[in-house]
């Protein structure tokens, strides 16, 4: 919110480029070693050995390769800055493996309150930095310096709060399993970041780093449900399933619940941004950003239409099922680049209406997928769906009520939302318990033991 008005979006543009190429070589950051470590169901000394080396390797690997492509990067898009970007992201690189080994190990034993702690302590370094640095005129750089301190202050987080005690010599044993297992979800990942970056990269080159800022505030505010509630919700999805899946234990049932959770929070959340696209970005980044808008309305339906697939990847990686992973995701990845090609090379809306045709082809692929594996009918899907979609109807009628009254683009934007807001609440928590949907039930967990630990 803060840098959003202190950055012009062709700056915000510089980063967002730079950020999306450094994904690509992100992926190979650990070739899927922390998920290896997540889901192996017998580890030894030589295994948890050969994980860290592998880590730590690539970590330093990369952070070379990141050092020595930031000159022909920058030449190419012809930014300079975008060199001075990557060199100190290259330090971010070489650094990660001491907070990625550790944090994979608090998955694999379900430390959630540990994980989300140090979580915490990032962002709030990561806030302090990339404000204060945007406020003293530093520029894009100032997100990049804000990302190397989030990775300092989660290392030292971590060795406060659960100091490491595993055997840490790398050793060169054992560590063609690891990279056997994580090739695929490698390329799974490299895949799905070619994907997601495809649009900013495309606009970055072909139009300006102009509209590739307006795409990535429109995306930032679409992909909040994302890093508020995916995030959280993958940390414990994989190692749930996981253990369910060492167990031997039927995943449908936790499959459609889960289904059932997020697309009741997600399907809600975007039928609120969809509508109060513009008083959003308005109070959150400034009226700098309106061109913003409409693509947000189309990222947030594109999204939407996404969250069931978003479902599938964590049960489908638990139960060994990488190879045809890749093969979905493959197919998905196409799928998104030509909408991304036929969309950028003409305006923003059209590439974001694309992109939603691209999400509902994916989606139904996933779920094709998934049902060759996890157990669970149509009607049973069906109607988890019909549930959540009664949750978005509920948070949408006030939100969209007002709006017809006052217009899409209307002055009285802070009235406009005092109403809508807590209106849109009221009617998810209304549509919830009327269609008993597994939302309530979890809130009226939540009510319960605060009731009993307030006794206490």
């Amino acid at each position: 919110m803060f840098v959003a008005r202190l950055l012009s979006p062709a700056e915000i543009g510089v980063y967002s480029v730079t950020m999306v190429l450094l994904g690509f070589v992100a992926t190979f950051r650990d070739m899927g070693a922390g998920q290896y470590l997540v889901q192996q169901k017998s580890l030894t000394e030589e295994r948890i050995r050969a994980t860290w080396s592998v880590q730590l390797g690539l970590g330093l690997i990369l952070g070379l390769v990141v050092l020595i492509a930031a000159l022909p990067m920058a030449a190419f898009y012809n930014e300079p800055r975008m060199r001075e970007i990557m060199s100190v992201l290259a330090l971010n690189f070489a650094i990660t493996p001491f907070l990625a080994f550790p944090y994979a190990w608090l998955s694999r034993d379900m430390r959630f309150g540990t994980i989300a702690t140090v979580r915490f302590i990032g962002s709030l370094a990561h806030a302090g930095c990339a404000i204060g640095l945007a406020w003293m005129g530093q520029g894009p750089i100032s997100l990049a310096w804000a990302n190397l301190l989030t990775t300092v202050a989660g290392i030292f987080a971590i060795w406060l709060l659960s100091p490491p005690r595993w055997p840490w010599r790398p050793t060169l044993t054992g560590i063609s399993e690891v990279v056997s297992f994580g090739g695929k979800l490698t390329l799974t990942s490299l895949l799905n970041t070619f994907a997601g970056g495809a649009p900013e990269l495309i606009l970055g080159k072909i139009q300006s780093m102009l509209e590739a800022g307006l795409y990535s505030r429109a995306l930032g505010l679409v992909t909040m449900f994302h890093r508020l509630v995916l995030d959280a919700v993958n940390a414990v999805a994989l190692p749930y399933f996981s253990k369910q899946s060492r167990e031997a234990k039927d995943m449908g049932t936790s499959f459609l619940l889960a289904m059932e959770l997020i697309t009741g929070l997600g399907w809600a959340f975007f039928t609120g941004v969809g509508i109060l696209a513009f008083q959003a970005i308005w109070i959150l980044y400034g009226d700098q950003w309106g061109e913003s808008v409409e693509p947000a309305r189309w990222l947030a339906l594109s999204y939407a239409i996404s969250i069931p697939a978003g479902v599938c990847y964590s049960p489908l990686i638990a139960h060994g099922a990488s190879t045809q992973v890749l093969k979905v995701t493959s197919s998905c990845t196409v799928v998104v680049l030509v909408a991304t090609v036929l969309g950028a090379s003409a305006n923003l809306v059209t590439l974001s209406q694309l992109l939603a045709v691209a999400s509902l082809v994916s989606t139904f692929l996933w779920l094709r997928l998934t049902r060759g594996f996890i157990p669970f009918t149509s009607a049973a899907l069906g109607k988890v769906w019909y549930k959540s979609l009664m949750l978005a109807v509920g948070a949408g009628t006030v939100p969209m009520l007002v709006v017809l009254a006052k217009g899409l683009r209307s002055p009285d934007i802070f009235q406009t939302v005092v109403i809508s807001v807590p209106g849109g609440i009221l009617g998810f928590l209304v549509a919830a318990w009327l269609v008993k949907h597994q939302v309530w039930a979890e809130l009226v967990k939540l009510l319960k033991a605060k009731k009993t630990w307030t006794n206490k």
